[in-house]
């Protein structure tokens, strides 16, 4: 998203980045979850899992059927996804309150399998393509990138080993919202608290 202005004043008096827009979800979502860093097998995985759903849409339709998706994909459980077969994508496609992709689902099951086969600690693999803290906030949307050499290494890494929808881009929106990276603009009240 690339808004004219970087911030906006909400309703409660405080300066966001200028995404988060008046959604009441979405301000949450700003305020609370995007930029702090995220951790565990499992918060990762639903992270990698969801951010590949969003691709092609926006981020506030996955908020919106991030429950359903929860609660239809075992709550990210990389045991339980990985046991999930031919019938359970079926039904997952007649389930109106997920993305019903194909693909999608499938790179998603597909993803848990590989992770477990691989023995893979997806917390530790992430946060090994962390890239150093930048030297000064970023101001304007147009400084932010739509991908870094660590997405982009991130990505390849991923893809080589298996996994499926994890783009370079999707790999910086994860990036971005894991707080691998914090994309907060100056003037932003998550910047100024930002330690």
């Amino acid at each position: 998203m690339s808004p004219t202005s970087p911030t906006i004043v909400g309703t409660d008096g405080l300066t966001r980045c200028a995404w988060a827009g008046t959604d009441a979800e979405y301000q949450r979502y700003h305020d609370e979850e995007w930029g702090v860093p995220l951790h565990g097998q499992r918060q990762v995985f639903e992270k990698i899992s969801l951010e590949g759903f969003q691709a092609g849409l926006s981020w506030i339709t996955i908020l919106r059927k991030r429950p359903a998706f929860r609660e239809r994909f075992h709550g990210f459980d990389l045991d339980a996804v990985a046991a999930m077969t031919e019938a359970d994508v079926e039904s997952l496609l007649d389930d109106a309150r997920i993305i019903r992709h194909r693909g999608k689902i499938n790179a998603v099951i597909g993803n848990a399998r590989t992770a477990l086969e691989l023995g893979d600690d997806l917390d530790e693999l992430l946060w090994s393509f962390a890239p150093p803290p930048r030297p000064a906030r970023l101001a304007q949307w147009t400084e932010v990138p739509a991908v870094t050499p660590e997405s982009t290494a991130l990505s390849a890494h991923l893809r080589k080993r298996g996994y499926r929808f994890v783009g370079p881009t999707t790999m910086y929106a994860l990036m971005q919202s894991g707080g691998l990276v914090d994309d907060h603009l100056v003037g932003c009240w998550r910047s100024e608290s930002a330690p």
